[in-house]
């Protein structure tokens, strides 16, 4: 038996006249697929055709031949928990998402029985399927990843990277933004300063000043101990503090409060100058008198935006906080779709929009946003806490959008975090300030690194891309219109 007849036979053809068709067929499909024969020879033995065509690169169908065979997901330890789902294809190619961090991986599962089947480049299509089934917050994660999903799968359906199904690039780099660090002791506090700033090269920077620094001293707050002791701005009951919205807590900041607030400020402008940008976030729940009152407050010390003064729905406040103060105020990242945003936009309450991705409707909903914003003269920053999944989407969307300043990297001190993927160009995932945008990894340009993500499974859900079958079945009329 020849070389040529082993190789048919491995093919399971019964006679040398079946390789034509087969042939065809596989040519067909590996140029609509975007793979380039380049200088093969049609002449040449079927096995030397199909060695060369698919040297180094990945062996894509046809995308029009695409169908979503399953969803499956895992949840690492990062920031709590964080889902990672895969949509499987009859093709063999994956695309990854990512579920909000701190939500439910069922946000995204109970999407599945909505797509399976499907072709996933239609991306649009399946988002305006879905969509009705986020919300502000957490409650977006779901629709996001898969959307994140559908754009890996497309990206690597045609062989391009997800930047460019978007419409381009503006640039190769994205800026990131980091959390101050925490110490014990000013001096201490000044060397991670120094580390952060020369190691690991951040050029951007955001810190946490709440009332609850001062809560202990006193005179610095009225009718803060009738909220308890911590002024906790997470979990509790539905009426304690944490669940409070900030106009009616009638908790207020003395001058000798704000005081104390505003020498922390001072404190970290001093150890990093002013040529770096600082932000500030999480100043507890008080009204929009005494949020104006702080803003006044820290005018001096040119802080680069006041995230999230009070709830993002109040957009009138916004307005009024916005026209007082003369540092940008921004907020967004609980915000759900374009239609969440515009009437901040239009009202010009905001100097700066703040979408997370994995809220604001994934990568393309996202980018919509800023393209918004620019036409009203309004920037975007990117709120980010997940992993390196919901990461790269984050990349992809700020390089294709011109308005983009900063996307925030949450993990910069976790030591793992970047270790559960691989790039598939070879670059690095960031360096220096900077994540590297994928300038021809197909796709988000990374894939999961099972060893090390089983070392960071959620130790109450060790499950790795289990099947899913109780999600597979539609069992609702989903139109949301008669």
């Amino acid at each position: 038996m020849t070389p040529s007849q082993k190789f048919l036979k491995r093919l399971g053809l019964k006679d040398p006249e079946a390789v034509q068709p087969s042939r065809r067929s596989f040519l067909k499909r590996s140029l609509l697929g975007g793979v380039a024969l380049g200088g093969a020879s049609l002449l040449s033995p079927i096995e030397d055709v199909i060695a060369q065509s698919t040297q180094k690169v990945n062996r894509y169908s046809s995308p029009s031949d695409l169908k979503i065979t399953d969803m499956r997901y895992c949840i690492i330890q990062n920031v709590g928990r964080t889902p990672i789902i895969r949509i499987d294809t009859n093709q063999g190619i994956y695309g990854l998402g990512e579920v909000r961090d701190g939500a439910d991986e069922r946000y995204a599962l109970m999407l599945k029985s909505r797509i399976l089947g499907q072709n996933p480049c239609n991306v649009e299509m399946l988002f305006k399927t879905i969509r009705q089934f986020g919300g502000p917050a957490r409650q977006g994660g779901g629709v996001c990843a898969v959307e994140m999903a559908l754009w890996d799968l497309a990206g690597k359906a045609y062989n391009i990277p997800v930047w460019q199904l978007l419409g381009g690039r503006y640039r190769d780099k994205v800026r990131l933004y980091a959390d101050t660090p925490e110490a014990p002791t000013f001096d201490e506090f000044k060397a991670k300063i120094k580390h952060r700033l020369e190691v690991q090269g951040m050029t951007w920077l955001k810190m946490d000043i709440s009332i609850g620094e001062v809560k202990d001293k006193e005179g610095a707050l009225v009718n803060s101990k009738f909220w308890g002791s911590n002024l906790a701005q997470w979990n509790g009951g539905y009426m304690d503090y944490a669940n409070t919205q900030h106009p009616f807590t009638a908790i207020q900041i003395t001058e000798k409060g704000l005081d104390g607030m505003a020498q922390i400020v001072s404190d970290v402008r001093s150890a990093i100058g002013y040529e770096i940008p600082l932000s500030s976030d999480h100043y507890g729940h008080f009204d929009l008198n005494n949020a104006i009152r702080w803003g006044k407050k820290v005018e001096p010390y040119r802080l680069a935006w006041l995230e999230d003064m009070v709830p993002w729905q109040y957009t009138e406040m916004y307005k009024k906080i916005s026209d007082a103060l003369e540092t940008p105020v921004l907020t967004g990242e609980d915000i759900y779709l374009l239609n969440g945003f515009k009437p901040l936009i239009d009202a010009g309450a905001v100097d700066i929009i703040h979408p997370d991705l994995a809220t604001a409707g994934g990568i393309l909903e996202t980018k919509r946003i800023g393209d918004y914003a620019e036409e009203k003269g309004i920037a975007m920053a990117m709120h980010f806490a997940g992993s390196p999944v919901s990461f790269m989407a984050n990349v992809h969307c700020a390089a294709a959008t011109q308005n983009f300043l900063a996307l925030e990297h949450h993990s910069l001190d976790n030591p793992w975090w970047d270790s559960i993927v691989k790039t598939t160009d070879g670059r690095k995932l960031f360096e220096k300030g900077y994540a590297n945008v994928p300038l021809t990894a197909p796709g988000l340009g990374i894939e999961l690194v099972e060893e090390e993500i089983k070392k960071h499974l959620l130790p109450t859900d060790k499950s790795y891309f289990a099947p899913t079958n109780d999600w597979n079945d539609v069992r609702s009329h989903d139109r949301p219109w008669s």
